[in-house]
């Protein structure tokens, strides 16, 4: 147990910090700017027992760059998973104050009730965001190409269909001359952000190639491309996190939760933790192989063999089924480096 345990809760301008001593009394509750400054001052306080403390914290927006700071003035640091620690958020009289003293309690008593999480590093962070801003600027695309859509629909026209790319080239001779002052300028920012979208697509196909090699492992599989490749590489970022590649489909939310008690046992949906953008890509690359593109392999037969069984939703639950065994078998290939056999289970070699 450590002799003293620093509760942060976190916020945008301030935050509240919390000290506890071993037996649990609070030795001091104040409130630090946001700042790095602010923080270090802090800290200051508490350098003659750094090593017999521990700070902790929720995730948060500022939760990587804090953390890494503290770790870096030799303090040790856990992050909490704040969707676990309901007695917190669920509290009746919630204060950031009271929010810091629980946090510190909670760490006093067992950090395994922290549910601990491992923020990525700033290389893997930077490039990440590469990521996460081509997929605003492909939902501001699509917005933008619904409205264009709807407003020449109103006027009894269709916009036949085309890919997102070619768009802003088919459009203009569907649409009413009274509606192109309208139009106009917004098919050019569509023009504008499929150009961007290139740029960042390049950008992601680069970084596959020169600086996260692993991923040309995992394009093996068909239906698994470098968006989505290069995501799960850098969401996992260390392999050997996960000892059985079976525990990646929960991390990621393609699980389904568990309410048992007694004799009762109900079904319920997916848990839908962890990163919502990378279950997305895998959801959308399980939506690939089961589709009319996709090739025969094993995980589309699969897929195959629970749509058999019927029933409304048969279909749905076949593809989160697929990008649940998608994800297993990525991080099994990516530890151990094989080459793909698109018929791993029954021996066959699939077709040049």
């Amino acid at each position: 147990m450590s002799k003293m345990v620093i509760g942060i809760d976190l916020g945008d301008k301030r935050n509240y910090a919390c000290a506890l001593n071993y037996k649990g009394d609070v030795v001091d509750l104040c409130s630090i700017r946001n700042t790095a400054d602010a923080i270090r001052k802090y800290l200051s306080n508490y350098n003659n027992n750094k090593d017999d403390m521990l700070v902790v914290m929720e995730a948060g927006t500022h939760s990587p760059w804090i953390s890494r700071l503290i770790d870096q003035l030799g303090f040790t640091v856990m992050v909490g998973n704040p969707r676990k620690m309901r007695s917190i958020w669920a509290h009746e009289l919630k204060t950031d104050a009271r929010d810091a003293q629980m946090l510190a309690r909670i760490g006093l008593f067992d950090t395994k009730l922290l549910y601990p999480i491992n923020h990525r590093g700033i290389e893997a962070q930077a490039h990440l965001a590469i990521i996460k801003a081509r997929d605003v600027l492909v939902r501001t695309r699509s917005a933008l190409i619904n409205h264009v859509r709807a407003s020449v629909k109103s006027w009894g026209d269709r916009i036949p269909r085309c890919s997102a790319e070619c768009f802003h080239k088919r459009v203009v001779d569907r649409i009413a001359d009274a509606l192109l002052p309208a139009l106009e300028p917004i098919i050019g920012q569509i023009h504008q952000l499929t150009e961007q979208i290139r740029i960042y697509d390049t950008q992601i196909a680069t970084l596959c190639a020169e600086v996260y090699p692993e991923t040309g492992l995992l394009q093996q599989i068909s239906g698994v491309g470098p968006l989505t490749s290069l995501t799960f590489v850098l969401t996992i970022e260390n392999v050997d996190r996960f000892r059985k590649s079976r525990t990646v489909g929960a991390y990621l939310g393609l699980t389904p939760k568990i309410d048992q008690s007694g004799d009762s046992n109900k079904q319920l949906g997916l848990s839908k933790a962890g990163d919502r953008y990378l279950r997305r890509l895998l959801v959308g690359s399980a939506h690939f192989i089961m589709g009319p593109f996709g090739r025969d392999c094993e995980l589309r037969r699969f897929g195959e063999r629970l749509c058999e069984r019927g029933g409304k939703n048969a279909k749905r639950r076949a593809v989160v089924a697929v990008a649940r065994k998608l994800a297993t078998k990525m991080h099994c290939i990516w530890r151990t480096g094989e080459i793909y056999n698109a018929f791993y289970n029954s021996g066959e070699k699939e077709a040049a």
